[in-house]
């Protein structure tokens, strides 16, 4: 974009370089390389201390000295994966959380021995220890021999002085034997040295990123939380969220029976004493009072259908999700188009959550979206069950903190699902859900 004065911003000349030629002077680039170098001499000395507590140890535990070795060994290499994330996070940009610690279920030296000698994380760490050194030296040697080339030639123009005068020539003496010399001194070979260091200054960037990839492996595959334990903390979270849900709707329910058709039936019963009284005295204002009375029986009749329907509709049971999801879109304030192509039901758990998902969405289209037309389509894509919401309206629906969307979104990750609301301003707006599919 021009500037006032018919030039572009320095920023935009620089990124119109191409990535290949602006590799070589990228931060990226230098801290890769900086992580390649300082890994040889602190893999050598995790390799050494980890090799020698490890033999230490295990010759060791059958005079029972090696266990304390063994768990000491494994709480220092925890350390050691202390500070190989942190290296990863400040030059490889690679955030791995940290393992959960070491919590024996009961106090004591030995308990904490054990607890460490049954973690497979601590394991894992060690594992580390003997396998990054050799790697190590590898990538050192490969990363620094490019690096040092290529600069050397690409810039050897300017220092090829420096070496001594042989046999009447200067500069670097490739190969002499006391009467035949070739050295690189003439104007073609210091160009051809330097288009050949330029090359390898190009291409060592991308050298050390492969280089560089394998560790960003290493450190996620042995020094991040195991699978299972990532499982059972998101597992537990969910049950978190399940728990907190079930609460929040039986206390919806007891306030919607308290305000709703508890308060009618109270009224209802005091009408009905009323009428009684009015049944000897006056016939005609006690049977008025009876047919209000029965107005009220069948308006908490149908306070008390609607709260059924929320809890688990009798439609979406006998018929399953095309007629249920038909039923609530025709209680929507603005015309819906339902479609449904599944070859099969779901399980009763996954169908109630998908159901209740539309419900809630169709919802907030009636209440905030100013919308004249809507959708809904439900579909299977292999393992998942496809929702998806649209509308016409103005648009601006997030997923904020605090939001009907938010707790939406909440439900369905707790059973694996997913919740994405594509909404600008104006309109329209996308809200699409995936839940697994499990057939009933």
């Amino acid at each position: 974009m021009a500037t006032a004065f018919g030039t572009e911003p320095a920023t935009t000349r620089r990124h119109r370089l191409p990535q290949a030629l602006r590799a070589p002077f990228e931060a990226r680039a230098w801290r890769e390389f900086g992580y390649l170098m300082l890994s040889l001499p602190l893999s050598i000395v995790f390799f050494c201390l980890a090799v020698s507590l490890t033999a230490a140890g295990s010759g060791l535990v059958i005079t029972f000295l090696g266990i304390p070795i063994l768990a000491a060994t494994l709480a220092l290499c925890r350390g050691f994966g202390v500070l190989e994330r942190s290296r990863a996070r400040a030059l490889l940009r690679l955030d791995v959380a940290d393992p959960a610690p070491v919590r024996p279920r009961r106090g004591g030296a030995m308990a904490w021995m054990g607890a460490m000698l049954k973690s497979g994380v601590s394991w894992r760490h060690l594992l580390y220890a003997l396998l990054h050194m050799p790697w190590a030296v590898f990538a050192f040697s490969v990363a620094l021999t490019f690096c040092v080339y290529g600069w050397g030639f690409a810039t050897y123009p300017l220092w090829y002085w420096v070496f001594p005068v042989y046999a009447g020539t200067d500069g670097l003496q490739m190969y002499g034997d006391g009467t035949h010399n070739f050295s690189l001194d003439s104007p073609f070979e210091l160009a051809l040295t330097s288009a050949i260091g330029l090359l390898l200054v190009l291409v060592t960037p991308w050298i050390v990123r492969g280089l560089a990839t394998v560790d960003r492996l290493l450190v996620m595959g042995l020094l991040g939380p195991s699978r299972l334990e990532g499982r059972v903390v998101e597992l537990e979270s969910d049950r978190g969220v399940v728990v907190d849900t079930a609460a929040a709707d039986l206390r919806r329910i007891e306030r919607d029976l308290h305000d709703g058709a508890q308060a009618r039936l109270v009224a209802l019963a005091m009408d009905l004493g009323l009428a009684k009284e009015k049944l000897q005295e006056d016939p005609e204002v006690a049977a008025r009072m009876v047919e209000e009375a029965h107005g009220e029986v069948k308006t908490a009749l149908q306070e008390l259908r609607d709260l059924a329907r929320g809890i688990h509709p009798a439609v979406l049971t006998d018929r399953g999700l095309d007629a249920a999801l038909s039923a609530v879109a025709s209680r929507c304030t603005v015309p819906v188009r339902v479609e449904v192509d599944l070859s099969a039901r779901p399980v009763p758990a996954i169908e109630g959550i998908a159901y209740f998902t539309v419900s809630e969405l169709l919802q907030n289209i009636s209440k905030h979206a100013q919308a004249r037309h809507a959708s809904v389509d439900v579909w299977q894509a292999q393992d998942r069950l496809m929702l998806q919401v649209r509308d016409d309206g103005r648009g601006g629906a997030e997923i904020s903190a605090g939001s009907g969307l938010a707790g939406l979104a909440e439900r369905l990750d707790a059973v694996d699902g997913i919740l994405l609301v594509d909404s600008p301003p104006g309109g329209p707006t996308v809200v699409t859900a995936e839940l697994p599919w499990r057939a009933a």
